[in-house]
Formats: structure tokens, C-alpha cells, sequence
């Protein structure tokens, strides 16, 4: 009843039909205190299964909006309850425990508890008034659902849900928005493509209605110091600046939470639960300090990146010191300064600038410091630092310190040599892998009968081979029929011919591996083909580490069966490419020659490689250009066994001739050294084909729309029961 009353009043709350719909997903009922996140998305997703799309869209925008209002109640309640008279916690406890005496034997005891217990009532009248009766407590969120809304899985199916109801603009929004936090999800990637052909969807409506803002910033700020107009970045560098600190505020309070947040990293942290009131006491609050310290990288970390901006607090002040000496403010330019140094006190660049400055002011200024945010950052994490590794070496638990500027003498002398031993264990997480000597591949290559012929030298750039050898004329031959034969089973498996994404002058088709193997459990391809597929995908890949990556370990992230054929009658006078020119890792730029490590780009692929299949076409050779994209380096032309491998970075852009003639077939296979990002489907696909007697009768697979129809695909049409209480919502298919 409780379900049907809230659906009821979400449908009054929609706008009439041809009413014009707010820009972004704006609030559904203003004032109203926000409602269970996670009810209200187990409600939306069943009205998703069920085709009722504006109730989907109704339900799904308010537990976005309940979420994001719970977080900042969290956030506004506990900045408020800190500054409040008597609720702080006192000076001496939040040092280390070894810094020195402290209050008499007992008192700190009623001190902390006094302290504890005010600031959990101001808590707990603060999230009442929030949020309504129950406070935070009736709107706690699993792990699941916060991670559906972190990987933003609501923005998916709005998407479809707005495409069912006509509103275009709002449609690309929520794709742009899912597809800026999960670049790897292709079936998105085509719907964007399919978006973008509309002619009534405006470009202005690919807008991300997540990003924190201050990236915006922080990106025109860069923009406009790379045209030298230091006087317009100035803003928007210390806007960015600043709502970078304001969001490491915001995570801080969230590591605050319900403990339940904090007990799934117990067991990775270290920091289970110990015993009696004070291991217990010690241990939640070792949690909070841990995730306190991750805030910098989380609030450095673009959507849909997997690493952090390198120190990205001292580049941003970096950058506000030079712009502020670019005109003519020398106080503000030594203010900035002096705070590079508060992290890093023997950096040589920022010492120089400092006597520079001082120079050129002339008379000493005695009230000139640091910037006092900053100061207060240090200070304070410092001090967390400081109880964290007192942890660490007294109580056993774990820490990894994410920053490179944290001074030694921080650090415990018996731990420093432990922790030095963990780091030269895995040196590539600073610097990359060293080039053995050729004479090292040429062994490699013996032992896997392949042959180099042409190293990086021989192709004009860096990291780039051509071995020839992997597959057999026979072995080829297979591939080719597993094309195929899937190609024409098309009509029941979603993969058949389409014009190329990249040219209207060829066809293109797609084989993944999990498709392979679905295909040849129902019998419409061989099963000796799907299997080689696989087995040849793992031969690339340890070729490809051998050669590469010797002393760290890649993993295959992405194994695509691609075929490019000629559309008869469409090849006179043709001026495209059969692939633009591109990098696989970043988003090349050739006026500038620089390539944006940032989504759309697959920013977490290292190597690639393109394996051929046949050579009896015309045109479809790769090249490889200078980062101008119009200077070609190399070429290479395709052949069975065949395999280009090269590092998927910006000192690689290629592109593919023209395909004039005949059908072109290559195996494209992408690799990275984070194991998040390893091939989930390649795992699938082996488990398939491996036990083909363990039937079970499977729903009609979904088909892509036709091609005169250039919808995009729902989400999925096999939506799993939700529960009342949502314990994992279910996730999106990624039909490829």
C-alpha cells in the first residue's frame, strides 16, 4: 500500500503530456524530505520491466535526488554539529598517543565520551529535522545500491525510459551521463553514436549531470593558461581550487556514516572487529581515518578513470602561483607558493620562485604565509597520518598512505624499512617496465615459433612490433568461417552487417567472444572455432606481455572478431578512411598534438594488437602517423598470422586505409595491466564452451534495432525480481 500511495503521488508530480521538461533531472517535490533511495529504485526499475515509462522516470529521478539529498544532509549536519559549543572532541586526543602527557589518569575518558555523546545528539536532531522522522537511520543504503549509484546504473535505464517518451535531449543526457563513468560499456558507446545521428538532438545536450563542477573548472583554468590568458584562468583556478576542497570536506563527512559503510573493507583494512569497548572504539575509528585519507584521491579521480590527477592539491596551487606572477600579483603568487611547500619543502622549482618573488618585492613582508586553508589541510592530515601508522606498528592494522608528500619523520622508524621493502617489490607503480635487449625477445620469440619482422626502430616510433607466424593458413581459415557462419546466423543472434560507425562506404560486423560461445552452444557456429578464438586471444596476450611487459602482468580487457567489407558501387571517388586516425588509450587532438588521457577515451588500455586473418582485399592497410595525424610514419600491410602490436598511448595514432574491395578480417584484442579491468566475458565464454551438456533454456536473445530505426537499445529486457529491501539491483546487460 505504502508502494502504491508513493507511485500515485510521483505520477501527479509528472508533467502533462507536451509539457516542456526541465533542464536536467531537476527536483521532483520541492521541500518534501527525501524518501528510501533504495525503494524507490527497486520501484523504478519494476516500472522499467514493465514498460511504464514515465512512472520509471518519475521513480528513478527521485531516488536520485534522495540519495544526492542525503548526502549533503550528512555533510551540512556534520559541519554543523563540529561547530558546536561542547561537541568538538579535545585537543590532545586527536594527536597521536605517544605525543605526550595529557589530562590527569580518567579524564580523558569523560572528556572523549562527553564529547562523543553531545556531538551524536546534535547528529541525530540534525537528521531529523533533514530528513524527517527517523533521521538517517530510515534511509540507510546498502553496499549495493551505493554502488549502482556510484557506477550512476539509474542514468542507463533513464535513458531508455526517456527515449520511449519522446524527450531526445534528456535522452542523450542520461547516456552522456552513464557513459562518462563507464567508458567501457560499448552497447552505451553505439547508443551515444546513434544519439548524435539525430537531427532533433541538440550537441548541447551531451552534458554530464554528475561531474562535480569544479573539474569544469579545473579544465577551462588549464585551457586558458595554455593560451597564455593567465588574467581569465585565474577564477576559474582558484574556483577550482576551492570546490576541490569542499569536496574532500563532503567525502570526509561520508566516512562518518552508519559503520555498516565502513565493515566491508574491514577484513581488506585490517581493521575487524577486536573485542571489548575500546579495540571496538579504535577500530571504527582507525576505519574513519583510512577513509578520510582516500578523500584526496576520490575527489582527483575524473568519472570513469581509474587512477587519480598525480598531486593534484600542490599541481593546481603550482599553477596559481605562476598565473598570479603572469599579472603582476607577487603576494598572492608567494602565497601559493609557500603552500607548495608546505608539501613538498625541498622542491627546487618552488624555492626558486620564492627568491624570485621575494626579489622582486623588494621589502620583506612579515604577515605573508601560506594560504590558511591549506595550512589547516596539512595540519590536520597530518595529525591523521600520524595516529595511522601509530596504528599500524602497535595494533597491527594496515595503511597505505596515498600521498607522495608525506614527510618521513611522520612515518615510524621501524616501519620505514618495511614499507621501503613494499614498494621495490612492485616498481612499476612508479616508473614503467625497462626494455630488455633484443637479444632477450629474439629467445622469446623462438620459444613461441613466431618470427619479429619489423621492431620499433624498423617502424619509425616507440613500443610498436610486427611478428608474423601466430596462426596457420588452416587456423585462419577457421576464424574466417566462424565469421561466417555467425554472420549468417544474424537474424536470431544480433550480429549481422551494419554500415561501419566510422564510414557510410563499408559494412561492418562484430564477433566478441561470448558471443562465440553463445552461438556455438545453440549450434549456429562451430564450437572448434569459438574455441580457437579463445585459445588465440591468449596466445596474443602472452606474446604480447613477453614482448612488452615481461616483469608485470597484462591482461586482456576487450577480444573483438572485426570483418570491413566494400560496398560495391560506393568506392569511386572515395576521400575517407576506413578508421579515422586515433589513439586506443586517449583522446587525440592533432592541431595541438596532444592526447587527452580522459573518457570517451578506454583510458585504462596499455598495449593493443590487430592479429589479420586474410590478405585477398584491396586497401584496408594500417598506418601509423605523427600526433599531427596527417604525417604517416609506417605502414603495414595485413596477412594470415599476422600481429601489429603497439602501446595504446598517444605515441601510437593509426588509422586504416580505405577498404575498396573485398572483405578484411582481423582480430582486435586490447590489453592492460589493472586486473578491475580484465575481459569478465572471456571467463564466460570459456566456462561455456566448456561444459556445452549443462543446457537451461534461455529467453530470446535481444536484437538491435534495425538500422533505418536509430533507436538505442534498452538496458535489458531480462530484468531480475527485485526485493523489497534491495539487496543487489540488478545490472545492466552489456550487449555488445
Amino acid at each position: 500500500m505504502l508502494r502504491l500511495l508513493r507511485l500515485l503521488l510521483l505520477l501527479l508530480l509528472l508533467p502533462p503530456p507536451g509539457s516542456p521538461e526541465p533542464p536536467g533531472l531537476a527536483r521532483l517535490s520541492p521541500g518534501a524530505p527525501p524518501q528510501a533511495p533504495d525503494l524507490l529504485y527497486a520501484d523504478g526499475l519494476r516500472a522499467y520491466a514493465a514498460g511504464a515509462w514515465a512512472p520509471a522516470v518519475a521513480l528513478l529521478r527521485e531516488a536520485l535526488r534522495s540519495q544526492a539529498a542525503l548526502g549533503r544532509a550528512r555533510r551540512d549536519c556534520g559541519a554543523r554539529c563540529a561547530a558546536e559549543p561542547g561537541a568538538a572532541l579535545p585537543a590532545v586526543l586527536l594527536d597521536a598517543p605517544d605525543s605526550g602527557p595529557g589530562p590527569a589518569q580518567g579524564a580523558w575518558e569523560r572528556l572523549l565520551l562527553r564529547a562523543a555523546l553531545r556531538r551524536a545528539e546534535c547528529l541525530t536532531q540534525c537528521g531529523v529535522q533533514r530528513l524527517g522522522p527517523g533521521g538517517a537511520a530510515r534511509l540507510r543504503v546498502g553496499s549495493a545500491l551505493r554502488d549502482a549509484f556510484r557506477r550512476r546504473e539509474p542514468y542507463n535505464y533513464l535513458q531508455r525510459a526517456y527515449y520511449q517518451l519522446k524527450k531526445l535531449d534528456l535522452a542523450a543526457a542520461a547516456a552522456h551521463t552513464f557513459f562518462v563513468a563507464n567508458p567501457t560499456h560499448l552497447q552505451m558507446r553505439e547508443d551515444m553514436a546513434k544519439y548524435r545521428r539525430m537531427s532533433r538532438v541538440r550537441p548541447q545536450s551531451f552534458r554530464d549531470l554528475e561531474t562535480p563542477p569544479y573539474w569544469a573548472a579545473y579544465d577551462d583554468g588549464l585551457e586558458l593558461l595554455g593560451r597564455q590568458e593567465a588574467g581569465l584562468a585565474l577564477p576559474r583556478l582558484e574556483e577550482a581550487l576551492q570546490e576541490s576542497l569542499a569536496q574532500v570536506e563532503s567525502c570526509r563527512a561520508g566516512c562518518e556514516g552508519p559503520e555498516e559503510q565502513q565493515r566491508e573493507e574491514e577484513e581488506e583494512e585490517g581493521t575487524g572487529g577486536q573485542g571489548g569497548l575500546y579495540e571496538t572504539i579504535a577500530g571504527h575509528w582507525i576505519r574513519v581515518l583510512q577513509c578520510r585519507q582516500r578523500c584526496v584521491g576520490d575527489a582527483a579521480t575524473r568519472p570513469g578513470r581509474s587512477f587519480p590527477v598525480p598531486d593534484f592539491l600542490p599541481s593546481q596551487l603550482r599553477r596559481l602561483h605562476e598565473a598570479h606572477a603572469q599579472v603582476g600579483n607577487l603576494s598572492q603568487a608567494m602565497e601559493n607558493v609557500l603552500s607548495v611547500l608546505l608539501f613538498y619543502p625541498e622542491d627546487e622549482a618552488a624555492k626558486k620562485a620564492l627568491n624570485q618573488y621575494q626579489a622582486q618585492l623588494g621589502e620583506p613582508r612579515p604577515g605573508l604565509g601560506p594560504r590558511e586553508d591549506i595550512r589547516q589541510f596539512i595540519l590536520r592530515s597530518l595529525g591523521e597520518k600520524r595516529q595511522l601508522y601509530y596504528a599500524m606498528e602497535h595494533l597491527g592494522t594496515s595503511f597505505k598512505d596515498p600521498d607522495s608528500w608525506t614527510p618521513a619523520a611522520v612515518i615510524p622508524e621501524a616501519l620505514r624499512e618495511k614499507l621501503r621493502e613494499d614498494q621495490e617489490k612492485r616498481p612499476w607503480d612508479h616508473e614503467p617496465p625497462q626494455p630488455k635487449p633484443l637479444t632477450h625477445w629474439k629467445d622469446v620469440l623462438l620459444l613461441e615459433g613466431v618470427t619479429l619482422t619489423q621492431d620499433a626502430r624498423q617502424l619509425n616510433g616507440s613500443e610498436r612490433a610486427v611478428l608474423d607466424g601466430l596462426l596457420t593458413p588452416a587456423e585462419c581459415g577457421l576464424l574466417l568461417q566462424l565469421a561466417k557462419d555467425a554472420a549468417e546466423a544474424g537474424a536470431r543472434s544480433g550480429y549481422r552487417g551494419r554500415r561501419s560507425p566510422h564510414t557510410p562506404h563499408e559494412r561492418f560486423e562484430g564477433l566478441t567472444v561470448l558471443k562465440a560461445a553463445q552461438l556455438a552452444r545453440a549450434g549456429a557456429v562451430g564450437s572448434q572455432g569459438a574455441k580457437l578464438l579463445l585459445e588465440v586471444s591468449e596466445r596474443v596476450r602472452t606474446l604480447t606481455q613477453a614482448y612488452f611487459s615481461p616483469e608485470r602482468p597484462l591482461h586482456l580487457s576487450f577480444t573483438h572478431l572485426v570483418c570491413r567489407s566494400a560496398i560495391e558501387g560506393e568506392q569511386e571517388q572515395r576521400m575517407d578512411l576506413s578508421h579515422p586516425v586515433h589513439a586506443d588509450n586517449c583522446v587525440l587532438d592533432p592541431d595541438t598534438g596532444e592526447c587527452w588521457r580522459e573518457p570517451p577515451a578506454y583510458t585504462y588500455r596499455d598495449y593493443s594488437g590487430l592479429l589479420y586473418l586474410n590478405d585477398d582485399f584491396h586497401g584496408g592497410d594500417l598506418f601509423f602517423t605523427e600526433p599531427n595525424a596527417l604525417t604517416v610514419t609506417a605502414q603495414v600491410r595485413p596477412r594470415c598470422g599476422r600481429l601489429v602490436a603497439f602501446s595504446s598511448g598517444g605515441e601510437n595514432p593509426h588509422g586504416v586505409w580505405a577498404v575498396t574491395r573485398g572483405r578484411r578480417c582481423a582480430l582486435a584484442l586490447w590489453h592492460t595491466w589493472a586486473p578491475e579491468h580484465r575481459e569478465q566475458e572471456w571467463t564466460e565464454a570459456k566456462e561455456l564452451l566448456k561444459e556445452p551438456e549443462e543446457e537451461e533454456e534461455e529467453e530470446e536473445e535481444e536484437e538491435e534495432m534495425p538500422s533505418r530505426d536509430p533507436s538505442p537499445e534498452p538496458p535489458s529486457r531480462r530484468l531480475q525480481r527485485v526485493q523489497d529491501r534491495v539487496g543487489k539491483p540488478p545490472r545492466v546487460r552489456e550487449e555488445l
